[in-house]
């Protein structure tokens, strides 16, 4: 049996740079459009957009992300006072709306495999090399973070959104039975390697 068991997906998250660099926590401040209609957790894949603002990354088989949001900070417009939150709740009015996002084209992350919705699945080591669609579900309003995972059908096709790196050895739950993997937004999709402007 594994330990810890993965019941869940979890989003993704940034553990290091492609080449066993640390990842350092570096992350680049963009701004979210005020009164924007859609959630975004920690561990959603995000956007940019026209106007230089960010959105949620909805792709499941296409998808162009710019990176990873890991939260966002922005005066509270009840209160009034500025509110450092794991995730953005859809349709805020403010005008100061910043997320944080990993966005480094050389981020791995890691990531829960499913076979459908919130259902863990596994992938096999021969999975590592091969690409695999994303698999959107809607996050957590209590913990903030995002319950997007990969599908355990992968594939070479050129024009799926994520490489597979590497499997989680910890969390297997059998010889060849990997329930998370380290990933990476492939290089045609990633917003910063792809020559077709916003």
């Amino acid at each position: 049996m594994a330990f810890p068991t993965v019941d869940a997906p979890y989003g993704l998250k940034p553990v290091n740079l492609v080449g066993g660099q640390v990842f350092a926590g570096a992350t680049r401040l963009i701004p979210i459009a005020s009164g924007y209609d859609t959630d975004i957790f920690a561990g959603d894949l995000v956007k940019l957009v026209s106007g230089g603002t960010l959105e949620k990354d909805a792709g499941t088989a296409t998808a162009t992300p710019v990176g990873v949001f890991l939260g966002c900070t922005y005066t509270d417009p009840v209160l009034k006072y500025q509110v450092f939150s794991q995730y953005y709740p859809a349709d805020t009015v403010a005008s100061d709306i910043k997320a944080y996002v990993a966005d480094d084209p050389a981020s791995l992350f890691q990531v829960a495999v499913v076979s459908s919705g919130t259902t863990i699945g596994s992938i096999a080591r021969t999975a590592v090399g091969n690409n695999s669609s994303l698999v959107q579900n809607a996050g957590s309003t209590t913990s903030g973070n995002s319950k997007v995972a990969i599908s355990a059908t992968t594939a070479t096709t050129n024009t799926l959104p994520i490489r597979i790196i590497d499997v989680v050895e910890e969390t297997a739950t059998g010889s060849d039975a990997f329930v998370e993997a380290i990933v990476k937004i492939n290089a045609g999709m990633h917003q910063y390697e792809n020559a077709t402007g916003v």
